[in-house]
């Protein structure tokens, strides 16, 4: 899994953000960094949708741009990919287990309960 640059990570999480698809023009105006040229945004999408991270569609003469994925689909990517770097992924998990929030915890422990069902199996 790719991780995404600093630009790329901003014109990706305008797209997840958004209720549908987006035009480059849309993206642009949805864009903290104002000041940055159509023709840089719509490098990046072309990039981005090249690379598997956004999917498009023509629309007359635009493109129409959107996530392939969601934001959580991304990270659990980058988690598992930082995971395969380990050698030992048990110590990695107990070591990560250890540094979350109790809210956390409780999250991990519900989605465990909801794969494994309610009695463990």
């Amino acid at each position: 899994m790719n991780r995404l640059g600093d630009l790329e990570r901003a014109i990706m999480e305008v797209l997840w953000e958004s209720a549908g698809p987006m035009t480059v023009r849309q993206v642009s105006a949805s864009l903290p960094n104002r000041g940055l040229a159509h023709t840089t945004v719509m490098t990046v999408l072309d990039r981005l949708a090249k690379k598997g991270f956004a999917r498009r569609q023509r629309a007359g003469r635009a493109w129409l741009y959107r996530p392939a994925e969601s934001r959580e689909a991304y990270v659990a990517e980058l988690m598992l990919t930082a995971l395969d770097q380990t050698g030992d992924r048990q110590a990695a998990l107990t070591r990560f287990a250890r540094s979350v929030s109790e809210a956390e915890a409780r999250a991990l422990r519900a989605a465990l309960e909801t794969l494994t069902g309610a009695d463990g199996t």
